[in-house]
């Protein structure tokens, strides 16, 4: 394993098309802003595992439609942006009719 020290701001390069910068640090906590490629799948490490573990256990078992059920939300409320990290999500923009010059209301 390679370890690096990075101070906020600075960040390391992975290939050509991925890059990690340390965005903030607080206390224990490191954030850290990923830039790749659409095409490239990021995840934190316990999402990672969840979704390895869900796709071995399907694999292996059969499920019935409820748990399955339960398993997509879990995943997916655990994926929202905003939980547990201090995100915020942004809001849409607003709709309706506009004044004159463009803007909304």
């Amino acid at each position: 394993m390679l370890v690096l020290t990075r101070k906020v701001g600075e960040g390391i390069t992975i290939g050509e098309e991925i890059k990690i910068v340390v965005v903030e640090i607080r206390g224990t906590q490191v954030r850290l802003g990923v830039e790749a490629p659409k095409n490239v799948i990021v995840h934190r490490e316990e999402i990672f595992r969840k979704i390895k573990e869900a796709t071995v256990e399907s694999a292996t078992a059969p499920r019935s439609l409820e748990e399955i059920s339960r398993i997509w939300k879990e995943m997916k409320d655990q994926t929202k942006p905003g939980k547990d990290t201090g995100e915020k999500t942004p809001k849409p923009p607003a709709k309706g009719p506009t004044k004159e010059g463009g803007t909304p209301g």
